[in-house]
């Protein structure tokens, strides 16, 4: 049998409309997980809200001080039945380089805050299309943490029945902890699983490496959470342990912010559309992470 040919009278084809792919975003969620550009003075005052939020809960949590220093006795036995208690010999080989140690008090105390101040003003304005997704990572691992606080209570090593471990901020005289002197009536001394400075530094570390466009920038990135696990050991406020509850807590944040946003975050567009204006941005500016000009 011979083919058949259609011929379309003219002009037809150009006055269809294109096949339309089909959008996963599309639905109810579709407005919540398109990104869009974040507004300065909203993000000021979530931020400032959500941090006081976050300090009332904590410090609201009961200090289970009996059961904390328990719960701080097993860990530590734990670790030496698995032979890797080594938060006290790195205490005490901290603690005997004065300026090392007082620098790490110093770091401690400012750098968590500091640097993830410091990681959103840069992804506001460098980044805004990936802004909020982001930010939500660092929301919902915070959030999540406080649950570790209300359902497992924990002693710093410092604190610790029996221990020898040093508490660096007393012995030294500085300001690096909200547990030791005249402010450990300001925190919860019994919050320390799981460890947020690591949390928040290795979400720090992950979205400098993924985003910036400066190698040595980037490789400071992955320094940067390896640096802080070592000063809170060494300051003698977390166990290691404490960190690895800290990656949990921020996995669980990566997590929802897949679920809600279809993708990681590093992977949407870096730029969004203004808000209130309809028209799109360029291709290069919608381009997601990973193609030739689309990341930096």
């Amino acid at each position: 049998m011979g083919e058949t040919t259609v011929t379309k009278p003219e002009g037809l084809e150009a006055a269809l409309p294109e096949p339309v792919a089909a959008d996963p975003g599309r639905g109810p969620l579709r407005r919540l997980r398109t990104p869009r550009r974040p507004r300065f003075w909203f993000e000021i005052l979530l931020i400032a809200v959500s941090y006081w939020t976050y300090s009332l809960v904590r410090n609201a949590v009961p200090e289970q001080r009996a059961e904390a220093l328990h719960n701080a006795d097993w860990i530590w036995r734990v670790e030496h039945h698995l032979g890797v208690a080594v938060e006290e010999s790195v205490n005490h080989a901290v603690n005997s380089v004065h300026w090392l140690i007082v620098g790490m008090n110093y770091y401690y105390a400012t750098l968590h805050f500091i640097v993830t101040l410091g990681v959103l003003v840069w992804l506001f304005r460098r980044h805004p299309g990936r802004y909020a997704a982001t930010r939500l990572v660092l929301f919902a691992t915070t959030a999540v943490a406080l649950l570790g606080y209300y359902l497992y209570p924990l002693a710093p090593p410092r604190l610790m029945n029996g221990g020898d471990f040093i508490d660096t901020v007393m012995v030294h005289q500085t300001w690096g902890s909200m547990a030791s002197g005249d402010l450990k009536h300001m925190s919860n001394q019994y919050a320390a699983m799981p460890s947020m400075h690591i949390g928040w530094s290795v979400w720090c570390g992950l979205t400098i490496f993924a985003l910036a466009s400066v190698p040595w920038v980037r490789v400071l990135g992955l320094l940067y959470p390896a640096l802080t696990l070592v000063v809170i050991v060494a300051t003698a406020n977390h166990f290691w342990l404490d960190a690895v509850g800290g990656l949990l807590c921020l996995a669980f944040g990566f997590t929802v912010a897949r679920l809600w946003y279809g993708r990681q975050p590093y992977a949407l567009p870096r730029l969004a559309p203004q808000r209130g204006r309809g028209e799109s941005r360029s291709p290069a500016a919608v381009r997601p992470a990973g193609v030739r000009g689309g990341r930096r």
